[in-house]
């Protein structure tokens, strides 16, 4: 099978490598579509991100769907022809994290695109039967591998413990913000007000659901006035992160879900007196059922964000879609094509 394979920082070449056999609870998958993240685009840029490094030959992409084509000796969970998305991470479920539910935790996940594990920029993948999810027609082949920047928007409402009537923000506007304020608003959010830089994402929010918007350009979030329940910190960026933690009401609670520097200024004492919790998301767990119903109903518009489609031959220009063209907002990668 053909892979596109990160050999160095900003090195990426197509290779012929044998198709996986599948273990005895895995099944084949083709793979018809990977969306792009930003750590993909992370690890070609800096070869790195925190502790993770790439040290040898390394497969990206973690947002997959395709079909399976090929069953382990052991695997009766999904018929030879059924389309999947595929749950990029495996756990051990056998640690005490994944014993309490919390697999995302655990310390021995194998997920795709994290060094030492390949992820899915190729034609075949195999994966654990109980980690691909049966889709139904009305999810498309590229909605299918999106449903795991949604599982990352389903997390951090369950987190923020979004629910009817919330009043919800969101600083970013990336494809996790835009996926984000359509979860709260399906979750029952009656506001979802979403913030950035860029008025064409800002642009795209409303459209797909956000009640207000915010260019932080124009107007400081401070002086707007919003004061919500629940916020949703997706851009990654510290000072955004700070300045939107100060308007959160009393007893509201804070999710960082964007991955930008490693420390945050936090202004405490507004947390202290308002009682506001503050949590971390670490990817997600048991999301993908949700997501599924999400994007089948209509609820979550997936292959709106579709912005740039790229064959497994250009997958660089793939990961530096955003970077060449501001109304960028997920690129797709078609291995078949």
């Amino acid at each position: 099978m053909r892979a596109s394979v990160l050999r160095g920082v900003r090195d990426i070449a197509l290779e012929e490598r044998p198709v996986p056999k599948p273990g005895p609870r895995e099944v084949l998958v083709q793979v018809t579509s990977v969306g792009t993240c930003g750590s993909d685009t992370h690890y070609y840029e800096h070869g790195r991100i925190g502790s993770f490094v790439v040290d040898g030959p390394l497969v990206l992409g973690h947002e997959a769907g395709g079909v399976v084509v090929a069953r382990g000796s052991a695997a009766t969970r999904h018929a030879l022809g059924q389309r999947v998305a595929v749950e990029p991470g495996v756990p051990c479920f056998t640690c005490p994290q994944c014993r309490g539910g919390r697999y995302n935790l655990c310390p021995d996940m194998r997920f795709f695109a994290t060094p030492p594990i390949d992820g899915a920029f190729c034609e075949y993948v195999a994966v654990h039967e109980d980690f691909a999810y049966a889709v139904p027609d009305s999810i498309s082949d590229d909605a299918a591998g999106l449903l795991e920047p949604l599982s990352v928007g389903v997390w951090a409402c369950r987190r923020g413990r979004v629910g009817p009537g919330a009043r919800v923000l969101i600083t970013g506007a990336g494809p996790i913000g835009l996926v984000a304020a359509q979860t709260a608003r399906a979750f029952g959010a009656t506001e979802v007000v979403v913030t950035d830089v860029n008025p064409r994402r800002l642009a795209l929010a409303a459209e797909v659901g956000a009640t207000g918007t915010i260019d932080v350009r124009q107007t400081a979030l401070a002086s707007s006035g919003y004061v919500p329940d629940v916020l949703l910190e997706c851009s990654g960026v510290p000072s955004a992160a700070a300045e939107a933690i100060r308007t959160v009401g009393r007893a509201g609670r804070v999710v960082l879900v964007g991955m930008g520097g490693d420390e945050l200024a936090l202004p405490l004492s507004h947390v202290q007196n308002f009682e506001i919790e503050l949590t971390g998301t670490f990817r997600y767990a048991n999301t993908w059922p949700t997501a599924i119903d999400l994007a089948a109903s209509g609820a979550v518009d997936l292959d709106r964000l579709v912005t740039h489609r790229f064959g497994l031959a250009d997958v660089e220009q793939a990961l530096t879609a955003s970077a060449r063209d501001e109304a960028a907002v997920k690129a797709v990668v078609r291995p078949q094509e």
